[in-house]
């Protein structure tokens, strides 16, 4: 196992504690990954497995989230998007590849449509695409449809970190076995927060709430993005339901609407979680992170030309 290394990049309110994962090239530019709304940068140890030492991941934990958990609010899309332009900064990055699942697929949409200058290309992995809402329907109502057990565990505790690693093994999710019994616990255990007999999530219920909140306008960035971008769908739901988060009704007419730039791929076998968590998906993710670093940095030029 390579060694993870925390560098705590200083934001307003504090410091965004950020890991770096994998075995890649000292001098290379490493791609920086965000996890999903109530995940956290372990997510992301399979994929900087599978990327076998062609690139690192700089995986931030999200505001509110795993070591990030106590800086404040707001939170929300321009708030991780400040906490990113912060991160190059600190970093040197002066133009990265950005790879951002679920909620972090937002983000990283976000971040790109609004500095194009500052981004060579996005992997948007299950992510960055909204399905139009009805008027007068609640975004939390439907948050609540959509993320299940997710939102149900922020609300539990723990008496010991076993019985956190059990609940996550019993989670539909996970119920195949895909994911490593190994990664499923740096997972949990970088998630609890507390002590024995009420550990918890370090993910506040509020924090979820004020994400939900521009569920009416998540997947506007992504229709707007200057710079070439990949987007990576899971074949199955957050619970191994039969309903992807990003069908093709919404990844095929996105793709299309820019061909030179745009491309979308569905993954068979995996779901929600599976797609970074597992081997099949993070062997595709890593694939599709070394297709983006290969490809022509053409954001500057696209943004000229419109």
């Amino acid at each position: 196992m390579y060694p993870i290394e925390r560098t705590d990049v200083p934001v307003a309110g504090g410091a965004l504690a950020t890991f770096r994962l994998g075995d890649g090239p000292a001098r290379a530019d490493p791609v920086v990954a965000v996890h999903g709304i109530t995940a956290n940068s372990r997510c992301w140890l399979a994929v900087a497995r599978a990327l076998g030492g062609r690139a690192v991941l700089l995986a931030p934990d999200l505001r509110g989230r795993g070591a990030s958990n106590r800086l404040p609010a707001p939170y929300g899309m321009e708030a991780y998007a400040r906490d990113l332009l912060a991160l190059l900064d600190h970093f040197g990055l002066d133009r990265a590849v950005l790879a951002g699942h679920s909620l972090g697929g937002y983000a990283v949409a976000r971040f790109a449509a609004d500095h194009p200058e500052r981004v060579r290309a996005v992997v948007l992995i299950d992510g960055g695409l909204s399905a139009p809402v009805p008027e007068g329907v609640d975004p939390q109502a439907v948050a609540a449809a959509v993320l299940g057990p997710a939102l149900v565990r922020l609300r539990l505790t723990f008496e010991r970190p076993g019985a956190y690693h059990d609940w996550w093994r019993a989670h539909p999710a996970f119920a195949h076995g895909d994911v490593s019994d190994e990664d499923l616990i740096a997972y949990a255990d970088h998630d609890l927060v507390g002590d024995p007999p009420e550990l918890r999530s370090s993910v506040g219920e509020e924090v979820v709430r004020a994400d939900v909140a521009e569920l009416f306008e998540l997947g506007t960035p992504a229709l707007r993005l200057e710079v070439p971008a990949e987007l990576l769908c899971a074949e199955r739901g957050m619970v191994d339901d039969p309903n992807p988060l990003q069908p093709p009704s919404l990844a095929e007419p996105w793709a299309a609407a820019a061909p030179a730039s745009r491309r979308t791929l569905r993954v068979s076998g995996v779901n929600h979680y599976t797609l970074v968590m597992g081997p099949v998906g993070a062997s595709a993710v890593a694939q599709a992170i070394v297709r983006a670093l290969q490809s022509p940095a053409v954001g500057r030029v696209l943004r000229s030309a419109g």
